[in-house]
């Protein structure tokens, strides 16, 4: 099976603390990086990662807060230290390319690369990304600015050959892409032998869904329905719930009932609020409604 991996760079909320550093992730998809959010740090976790750095070639950044975006002009200034030549693009909401410009201009100069802007809007689900192993299609969320989060889905792959059969059938070679593509195989005496003879059904599509930050956001299930692997934002405990709805965040348990509804494989929670110096209880609480739930946490790698 290709490779398909989360890690998790960064995993708290906007106060830093000596325990988590800000949001950022990187999804690996057959040695292709692509990073989500980039806080304070995420070059430090990179390093630490060992993820390669020539292989970060798209970020997504869900909204314009700070600690989801203040790593950039470092990463990108980093980039030209190494002496990158590969395009480097940012997919992002309106505004991030006019923030950046000026610092781009002063700090990063000569830079050796071109840093593409790609902007998106909010309100509704876009494609934003793709390529062809898969596609990037944006999650409208709730927060108190233009934010979004981010579904991964690969695209549905080939059958498998069965080589025995194949090998029995005398099967040319010109013929193998076809088979791959559902055909049967007709013999040189017209005999039709059938595709399911010869193949077996490729490995269904694995998919990702980033949401953070949003306010509990019923809306989404729909869209993240099934997929194998959930971020959700659970920046509070249930008796924190006011504090949650007046800043737009989402607690625990009501990440955990998204995941539950939405019918997903795992849910990873994360964002966490700086007054939790052990984030046991919000796990407590998510697991009490969604039992696959595990934390975020520097360093985490979650295959898909």
């Amino acid at each position: 099976m290709e490779k398909f991996e989360l890690y998790i760079l960064g995993c708290g909320s906007a106060l830093p603390t000596n325990r988590h550093f800000a949001t950022s992730q990187v999804v690996d998809i057959r040695d292709k990086l692509f990073m989500i959010d980039c806080g304070e740090g995420a070059q430090m976790q990179l390093r630490k990662s060992r993820l390669k750095f020539s292989r970060l070639n798209h970020i997504f950044i869900s909204h314009l807060h700070g600690d989801h975006c203040f790593g950039l002009l470092g990463l990108i200034s980093t980039f030209g230290l190494l002496g990158r030549t590969a395009e480097l693009h940012i997919y992002s909401p309106k505004g991030l390319e006019e923030l950046l410009a000026p610092m781009l201009a002063f700090f990063c100069r000569k830079l050796s690369y071109k840093v593409i802007f790609h902007e998106f809007e909010t309100k509704e689900a876009a494609l934003i990304y793709e390529d062809r192993s898969i596609t990037v299609t944006t999650i409208p969320l709730e927060h108190r600015i233009p934010c979004c989060g981010f579904l991964f889905t690969e695209k549905p792959g080939l059958n498998h050959i069965v080589r025995d059969m194949v090998d029995f059938y005398k099967v040319p070679l010109f013929e193998i892409n076809h088979i791959k593509n559902g055909a049967d195989y007709i013999t040189p005496e017209g005999e039709v032998v059938l595709n399911t003879k010869l193949t077996i059904p490729a490995t269904p599509p694995r998919s990702y869904a980033y949401c953070s930050d949003t306010i509990f956001r019923e809306k989404i299930i729909d869209q993240i329905k099934g997929v194998d692997l959930l971020f959700h934002e659970a920046t509070f405990a249930q008796s924190e719930l006011a504090r949650a709805r007046e800043t737009f965040h989402t607690t625990a348990e009501q990440a955990a009932f998204i995941a539950r509804e939405a019918g997903v494989g795992k849910l990873v929670i994360g964002h966490f609020s700086a007054r939790y110096e052990d984030e046991e209880l919000l796990l407590q609480e998510a697991s009490a409604v969604f039992p696959s739930t595990v934390l975020a946490k520097e360093g985490l790698c979650v295959q898909i």
